[in-house]
């Protein structure tokens, strides 16, 4: 069996290839920028936004599993267009097809969203990022959508390395405190993806930590894991800003947690200090 890890040198893609080489399995894998560990999978260079190189690539690989996991930020081109070409191109191969989408497809409006909630997003980020899960299901025959929120690792996420620097000053910004989410740490959203490819299950799927937290008190629990004064970290309000984005969003993944023997920690458990 053959699974394709698309955007696999990001910071979720490495996880994710760092477990299948675990478990014995050496997935194929693409990058944008620059190459992972040539020990650790078959590398290819891909661009979403060319479907002739998608083709390619699925014609190369012949994977019976392709893995979403790549992430384009606003840029339209890469974020809803590419998974669009790669679901068109993944269904008429018949490849299994796992997408990972983001909270970022909800206002806040309803702060809790289960896997039956419909996306209204409020930042072009967002926007794409629903039109590539529309586009997916539509285009798809049996694909798996799975929604999840702030990836924390141990000490290599965007937000931890955002937290060092607010601390000692390198960088300007305020952590929010009405910013709230429900953070999820990478080897376990990485294990879920996992365990859900290599099954049977078809549909959407949220894979979010329990725990709810602002952006603040996160930037706190990082803090003191690592050892620094949470006191230095400057706090505002998003709703003070001029900082578009949803405030309370809140990824309700009982439902899809229940289906899964992979434990989804909250972030107050991972991030404790020993």
């Amino acid at each position: 069996m053959t699974v394709l890890i698309i955007g696999a040198s990001g910071f979720l893609g490495t996880e994710l290839v760092r477990q299948a080489s675990a478990a014995g399995r050496t997935p194929v894998a693409t990058f944008n920028s620059r190459p992972g560990d040539p020990a650790s999978a078959t590398w290819h260079h891909l661009d979403l936004r060319d479907a002739v190189h998608i083709d390619a690539i699925l014609d190369a690989a012949a994977p019976s599993t392709v893995i979403n996991a790549s992430s384009g930020d606003a840029d339209w081109a890469v974020t809803a267009d590419g998974p669009v070409r790669l679901a068109v191109a993944a269904a008429s191969r018949g490849i299994r097809l796992v997408h990972v989408s983001s909270d970022a497809i909800f206002s806040g409006a309803d702060a809790h969203y289960d896997e039956t909630a419909l996306p209204d997003p409020v930042t072009p980020y967002g926007a794409a990022k629903a039109a590539a899960e529309t586009a997916v299901r539509l285009l798809h025959p049996f694909p798996v959508i799975v929604r999840t929120s702030l990836i924390i690792g141990d000490g290599e996420s965007a937000h931890e390395h955002l937290v060092h620097e607010l601390v000692a000053g390198t960088r300007e910004g305020a952590l929010f405190t009405d910013d709230v989410r429900c953070p999820v740490h990478v080897m376990d959203l990485a294990a879920a993806l996992w365990e859900l490819a290599l099954s049977d299950a078809v549909g959407v799927f949220h894979l979010a930590g329990p725990d709810a937290v602002s952006r603040y008190a996160l930037g706190e629990l990082v803090a003191r894991r690592d050892g620094l004064d949470p006191a230095l970290l400057p706090s505002g309000r998003r709703a003070d800003s001029n900082r578009p984005g949803a405030l309370d969003v809140r990824l309700d993944s009982r439902a899809t947690q229940q289906r899964l023997s992979t434990r989804l920690r909250g972030v107050r458990e991972f991030l404790r200090k020993e």
